[in-house]
């Protein structure tokens, strides 16, 4: 009995880590095959290697962790080994990922090939069915590299790796692979900014094709016939036109988000506009108003005794101004008439006389500014009050003559 509790036991567990064994081999797998090694940092690399030797090391060291790519599923980076095929002033240098014993899947070539006036050529070509048709990169070396004096020797003899499965170096380990956000990060820094990585969809050489054709492997593609580029991406020609998609997608997604964030940022500043446009309204409003005033401060209302209606206040109090100087003129005509009458008749009249018509004038001058805007009748009848006074005037001079006549005589 309890024989049997320990097996079910063992049993349950068994099949409870079966799921979170398949969730961690999905969370370390990418979009796309081609994510997982740059070429550009293949091409990086191989200018800064001594030779192929050093070059195969240099792909292997869990240090640079160039490759991210687990073809085999074995939830740790496959090891990269290299061989080489050489005819005449031709090197095609083959990358293949070591995926279980004899089983091998080539993942890039890379190109060296002189011409007659001993220029070098390099191009780094991405398999076809991991990378699409004609995904080539040719780098530009900032300086020489090393490795060229190592292909044209004499006795020459092709670079063929030793190692293989569960036969690797003493300073290779493997590691997990990255998502792919973080092997991105990683390879960047790898990738010698000095040099120039030129994108071309053809090859320079007719012999490279027919030697990579002879020592070809493609492990990977016999386990999955249905999982090529051209049917993992449709409509994609290779690896570098699925680039220029994302980079097109991406600058779409972030335009649409600029727009809809400018769109409801115009939607809450809908009141702030709409102030400012009543504000300007209001600025270009005053000018005129003042302007209004103006003209009706100039306008000699008080003096044609014409009353005001619907005048604003400003205008009221224009006018009320008006009417006291229209009183003060008046009052200064009324003193200058009396003054001239009074020389015509004797000085001590006038001198007893004229302070008494002058503190009435303003009287009435002040009782008129202090009376309410709406009595206009009254602020018309100060100038004939003051006529009154003109005619009252020759009369108290003619009583006043005949008083001194009496007294004279």
């Amino acid at each position: 009995m309890k024989s049997k509790l320990l097996f079910i036991a063992l049993l349950a567990l068994g099949f409870s880590t079966v799921p979170a064994q398949s969730q961690t081999t999905v969370y370390a797998k990418n979009s796309d095959i081609s994510d997982n090694l740059d070429l550009r940092a293949v091409a990086s690399i191989f200018g800064e290697s001594a030779n192929l030797q050093d070059f195969e090391r240099r792909l292997n060291d869990p240090k640079y962790q160039i490759s991210n790519l687990d073809l085999n599923d074995d939830d740790e980076v496959d090891y990269l080994r290299v061989i080489e095929s050489v005819e005449d002033r031709t090197h095609v240098i083959i990358i293949q990922a070591v995926l279980d014993r004899d089983v091998y899947q080539d993942i890039a070539t890379i190109d060296v090939e002189r011409d007659n006036s001993n220029k070098v050529v390099v191009q780094v070509v991405g398999n076809s069915y991991l990378y699409g048709d004609n995904y080539i990169y040719e780098p530009v070396y900032n300086v020489t590299p090393v490795i060229y004096t190592s292909f044209w020797i004499t006795n020459y003899r092709p670079y063929y790796s030793t190692w293989g499965w569960n036969y690797y170096p003493n300073y290779y380990t493997a590691w997990r692979p990255y998502p792919i956000y973080r092997y991105r990060n990683n390879i960047n820094v790898c990738i010698n900014v000095n040099n120039h990585y030129n994108y071309v969809n053809n090859r320079r050489s007719y012999r490279a094709p027919a030697l990579y054709e002879t020592r070809r492997s493609y492990g990977y593609e016999t386990r999955r016939p249905n999982y090529s580029f051209s049917q993992r991406h449709a409509n994609t020609n290779n690896r570098y036109e699925l680039d220029q998609r994302r980079v097109a997608s991406r600058e779409s997604n972030r335009n649409q988000n600029v727009y809809n964030t400018n769109r409801s940022n115009s939607g809450r500043t809908t009141g702030t506009d709409r102030n400012y446009a009543d504000n300007r309204n209001a600025a270009v409003n005053r000018p005129n108003s003042d302007r209004n005033y103006n003209t009706n401060r100039a306008t000699p209302t008080s003096r044609d005794n014409s009353p005001s209606v619907n005048t604003p206040a400003r205008v009221e109090n224009t006018q009320r101004n008006e009417v006291r100087r229209n009183s003060n003129d008046n009052n200064s005509r009324v003193y200058s008439e009396n003054r001239g009458n009074s020389n015509r008749t004797s000085a001590p009249v006038q001198r007893t006389e004229a302070p008494r018509s002058m503190p009435e004038n303003r009287g009435g001058s002040e009782n008129r500014g202090n009376t309410s805007r709406a009595q206009a009748p009254q602020r018309a009848e100060s100038p004939r009050v003051n006529q009154e006074s003109r005619g009252s005037q020759p009369q108290r001079e003619n009583s006043s003559g005949s008083r001194g006549g009496n007294r004279r005589g």
